[in-house]
């Protein structure tokens, strides 16, 4: 898409730091990172999100996210690491170019503050949630 920020970044338009790229995916430092080695990790193949993401696609990104994940560790030896998706506005996601964040963590308390709040579910609801998910898969 021309008008789309991590196309530019892919076809070279806009400067990056690039730490990977092969034929269907390219990583690269986050502008704006969360902590040191916050990458981002993007499939070549525009797609807006994971609901628009194609399943070859899905696979040739995943394919190299533990090789990304393991040279973050190497290099940085965090704690932890969280990955995440913000899937559409309502989640968070400002740039509509499907991109996986790759965040290490060194400190429970730096940085990205994730707090879930949990809800209470029958055994019987989870069943129906389940089953709902199932038949449309």
């Amino acid at each position: 898409m021309s008008d789309c920020l991590f196309c530019k970044i892919i076809d070279g338009s806009i400067p990056s730091t690039k730490i990977y790229e092969d034929d269907h995916v390219y990583a690269f430092t986050d502008i704006s990172p969360v902590a040191k080695g916050h990458t981002l990790l993007i499939p070549k193949h525009h797609c807006q999100d994971l609901f628009e993401m194609p399943e070859e696609v899905a696979r040739n990104l995943y394919a190299v996210a533990p090789k990304i994940a393991n040279a973050i560790k190497a290099a940085f030896q965090p704690i932890g690491l969280n990955t995440i998706n913000n899937n559409g506005a309502a989640a968070g996601q400002t740039v509509f170019h499907y991109h996986l964040h790759f965040i290490p963590r060194y400190d429970e308390k730096e940085g990205l503050g994730l707090i879930w709040q949990t809800q209470k579910y029958s055994a019987e609801q989870l069943a129906e949630v389940a089953e709902s998910i199932k038949a449309n898969l």
